[in-house]
């Protein structure tokens, strides 16, 4: 059967996935191939390794990260190939930016809140009741990380890299094991996963218990136990098998988001002709694009489908969503307020993030 990677040539070292290298020898490689770069001319090929956290079988894969590499072949006439290495192969979501900035991949999946001391302001897209779709919440972010952007020159540019691929999910949504929420209290005490940054402010205004940790290791602590539930967007449920734990689900509530973005280094942007430039700047705005209109699209037949997977929906009780979103709106001050005492514009980039949103 003909796997998606077709599309894309061929891997490194034509081992499908790479699972016959080890972790390390297979860096020691990249990392020395890294080292030999140089100036591309605009008639030759140039191969980009594209190192990816997430699961093939998640919908930001399909959705953004296959549709950026076919798309970015298909406007360079074959100049670009890229090496993916998805699910972990290089590096944890913590890592990515390492890998970028030693040479060991050229373009990665960045999640800020994975790194929050790296990328502190990107949070702002993860504030509670910030906007309504994936789409509004994707435009402003990208808004604010293209060239020129405040952090594109306040946090990407000093950590070396420039945003490609600009993705923000549907708001969370509070899905839990055992107890259904339907007030405020109810979420007391809950130890819920969230993914950082502003998540863990949202968590403890609501009196819960933050439990920091990226998306593959959600699972086995919701069977250990060590976790009471999540706060999650619902179409990433399925894709790390959550559902098999998860018994309620509470759908009008928004408890902010999580921004992940496909970055490359100024090492590789800097070896490619300005063609070739225009052509990942393009094929970025293309897969920014598909993948909100895609969750969008989604989020309604999600809701149906956990249901007949057991994980049952329900609205908060009358009077209690309007008093959280009231709770909720201390969270975005705190955010900005904290970010200012540490000298950095947390209060600018909020601004200018509402701005976008309302545009």
């Amino acid at each position: 059967m003909q796997t998606p990677y077709s599309l894309f040539r061929r891997t490194a070292l034509n081992a499908p996935l790479h699972h016959t290298l080890r972790a390390g020898a297979a860096a020691a490689v990249l990392l020395a191939l890294a080292l030999q770069g140089a100036p591309v001319h605009a008639q030759e090929a140039v191969k980009l390794k594209f190192a990816d956290w997430m699961p093939v079988s998640h919908y930001t894969v399909t959705n953004a990260a296959y549709p950026f590499m076919k798309k970015a072949t298909e406007l360079s006439k074959g100049k670009i190939e890229f090496q993916y290495f998805p699910a972990e192969q290089l590096g944890k979501g913590k890592d990515l930016l390492t890998l970028l900035q030693t040479g060991v991949a050229d373009i990665a999946d960045i999640s800020p809140s994975y790194i929050s001391d790296k990328f502190p302001m990107s949070s702002v897209a993860e504030l509670p009741a910030m906007f309504n779709n994936a789409c509004q919440g994707t435009y402003a972010y990208a808004s604010l990380v293209k060239a020129g952007g405040v952090l594109a020159e306040k946090e990407f540019k000093p950590n070396g890299v420039r945003v490609l691929v600009s993705v923000a999910y549907a708001p969370y949504k509070v899905l839990t094991t055992k107890n259904k929420i339907e007030s405020i209290q109810d979420f007391s005490g809950l130890k819920l996963r969230t993914a950082g940054g502003a998540m863990d402010i949202t968590a403890n205004v609501v009196d819960a218990v933050p439990v920091r940790m990226p998306g593959p290791d959600i699972l086995p602590s919701l069977s250990r136990g060590t976790l009471d539930g999540t706060l999650a967007p619902l179409q990433s449920v399925k894709v790390f098998d959550m559902q098999t734990q998860l018994r309620h689900m509470t759908t009008d509530v928004s408890l902010g988001s999580f921004i992940t973005v496909y970055a490359i280094s100024d090492r590789a942007w800097k070896r490619l002709p300005q063609e070739l430039r225009a052509t990942l700047v393009e094929a970025g705005d293309f897969a920014t694009k598909n993948h909100c209109e895609y969750v969008d699209a989604q989020e309604v037949k999600v809701v149906q489908e956990l249901e007949k997977d057991g994980v049952k929906g329900n609205a908060m009780a009358p009077g209690q969503l309007a008093a959280l979103n009231t709770k909720l709106q201390n969270v975005a001050a705190e955010w900005a307020t904290s970010l200012d005492k540490r000298n950095k514009p947390g209060t600018a980039v909020l601004s200018d993030f509402r701005k976008a949103v309302a545009q």
